[in-house]
């Protein structure tokens, strides 16, 4: 009798265990799914300083400071903002399948994403310039590019636009990110790294004067906020709450505090620009 009530008593712990497993089990999947409930999914770039670059596990740059100010204007305060990286090529997926709520990851506006996403804004007009090493004299703009091996990040618009005017006289590498293209400048892999001025001035505040920005940019890039295509409702709250950026100061200041020490300025006959897009 007694080694069946031992038996019966292990036979009862085990299934105890089981159970408190199983809980445990589904209480994390309810923690899981429950904890972006009434939070703003917000996707940003974790790599590119002085825009989104994720530091310790805070978040600063430009694009962090347009999206905690747009995040608050929509009634979020900053604990209730879910950052989620969103490297270049994915953006358009991650809107699509709902993954984030709106993106602000040096986003440009371009036709060809229209026709997947919409956008907000724009929040910032950039243009496309190069990086170089600080000893190299020999590009000192596009017009130097012949023969040169250039570095840009794969579904980029300075990767198409690369491809289409500059084809016949670069040889390109692309990469998943611009740490791995300042990496490649750093080691001789290429010659320069091309894409948005302001992307640059911040490579180039984190090299330590290693790296040095050209100068001279060669197109307009038009940052937008990436939204579920067809939103034109929420397209205009961003739209409302990044004109009241711009109007109350907190605009310049966050461009100001996000370039110090780079010497870089925004082009004054594009910036800031008219939030309009998308309404």
């Amino acid at each position: 009798m007694n080694r069946v009530k031992t038996a019966l008593a292990r036979l009862w712990k085990r299934l105890l265990a089981a159970v408190c497993v199983v809980a445990c089990i589904c209480s994390v999947a309810a923690c899981g799914s429950g904890d972006e409930t009434g939070k703003i999914r917000i996707g940003i770039k974790f790599d590119q300083p002085g825009l989104g670059f994720k530091k310790s596990g805070t978040y600063v740059g430009f694009d962090v400071d347009v999206a905690k100010y747009v995040a608050k204007q929509l009634g979020y305060s900053e604990d209730e903002i879910v950052w989620k990286e969103a490297p270049s090529k994915q953006r358009e997926a991650m809107l699509q399948n709902g993954d984030v709520d709106m993106i602000l990851a040096t986003y440009s506006i371009t036709d060809a994403r229209k026709n997947a996403v919409s956008f907000a804004g724009p929040y910032f007009v950039a243009g496309q310039d190069l990086l170089v090493r600080r000893d190299d004299t020999s590009i000192k703009g596009p017009e130097d590019l012949n023969g040169k091996r250039l570095c840009s990040v794969t579904g980029s618009t300075s990767a198409t636009t690369v491809k289409e005017k500059f084809a016949n006289e670069v040889q390109l590498m692309e990469q998943p990110g611009y740490a791995e293209c300042a990496t490649a400048l750093f080691s001789g892999i290429v010659d320069a790294v091309t894409t948005d001025d302001i992307i640059l001035a911040g490579l180039a505040s984190a090299s330590r004067g290693k790296l040095k920005v050209v100068g001279k940019p060669f197109t307009q890039e038009y940052y937008g906020v990436g939204i579920k295509k067809g939103d034109k409702a929420f397209a205009k709250k961003i739209n409302a709450a990044i004109e009241s950026m711009i109007k109350d100061g907190a605009w310049q200041r966050a461009v100001e505090d996000n370039t110090k020490g780079t010497g870089y300025k925004p082009n004054a006959q594009y910036n800031p620009p008219k939030p309009t897009e998308g309404e």
